[in-house]
């Protein structure tokens, strides 16, 4: 099955869902680990972490610490459909196409442009989270306006748009929140110089290694925060096994 045929994660989410109503994992008993997810549906690990938190989200599971993830009802709180779509698939559309974006602008930017993006990155280092999280946007759409194309105006835009639409994308986004303001501005500072320079060559590579940054982030973030379940778990384990041994 390959990840690139639709969104995959809604294939595990209908299964699980289904097994779920069928009573195969009642209310109360602990999903298979992701490993064994991910071999029975032959996808990557983003792919089943997608599905978990869509399964969180529509108050089917939930997951515990040091536990794992928990049946909590039959039947989903909100439609599959409102989840729309996942970050792993959003971030790698963007790659794709915001690269090429970036090339286009280096040879098309003007002055005003550039003293926009100066003042968005400025913008970006403001505490409020908010505020900065809009510059990061316009960011993005002042490079693609540099094209001077309004599809790809549009189409940066609506990428954007679909982020704030989609529960199942800003639940996984926020798990990236721990990136950094630090890595956040140093990475949009080289594509800025890089837009500055007029080098396409450069704005396609660094516009391409930020968002690459951002999928390894986010799969490091999901990682380390299965890895920490499991050491709680193993940390119960002992200390249960120290008290009987008193």
């Amino acid at each position: 099955m390959s990840e690139r045929t639709g969104k995959l994660y809604r294939t595990v989410l209908a299964a699980i869902t289904e097994d779920i109503a069928s009573g195969r994992y009642p209310v109360g008993t602990r999903l298979p680990a992701e490993r064994d997810l991910t071999e029975r549906f032959a996808v990557s690990r983003p792919t089943v972490r997608e599905a978990m938190i869509a399964l969180e989200l529509q108050g089917l599971v939930e997951a515990r610490k040091g536990s794992g993830v928990f049946v909590r009802a039959t039947a989903a709180s909100g439609a599959a459909e409102e989840l729309d779509i996942g970050a792993f698939e959003m971030i790698e559309a963007r790659r794709l196409l915001e690269g090429e974006v970036a090339a286009v602008a280096a040879t098309e930017i003007t002055e005003t442009h550039l003293a926009e993006l100066r003042q968005l990155l400025e913008e970006m280092r403001q505490d409020d989270t908010v505020a900065a999280e809009t510059a990061d946007r316009r960011f993005h759409i002042v490079i693609a306006e540099a094209t001077e194309n309004e599809v790809i105006v549009q189409t940066v835009t609506d990428y954007w748009d679909m982020r704030e639409r989609s529960p199942l994308a800003r639940e996984m986004l926020a798990k990236a929140g721990s990136l950094g303001v630090e890595s956040r501005l140093a990475e949009h500072g080289r594509i800025l110089e890089a837009l500055e320079a007029r080098s396409p060559e450069a704005a396609r590579a660094a516009m391409r290694e930020h968002l690459s940054r951002l999928i390894e982030h986010l799969l490091t973030v999901t990682e380390t925060e299965a890895v920490e379940r499991a050491r709680e778990e193993t940390s119960r384990r002992r200390n249960a096994l120290a008290r009987r041994a008193v």
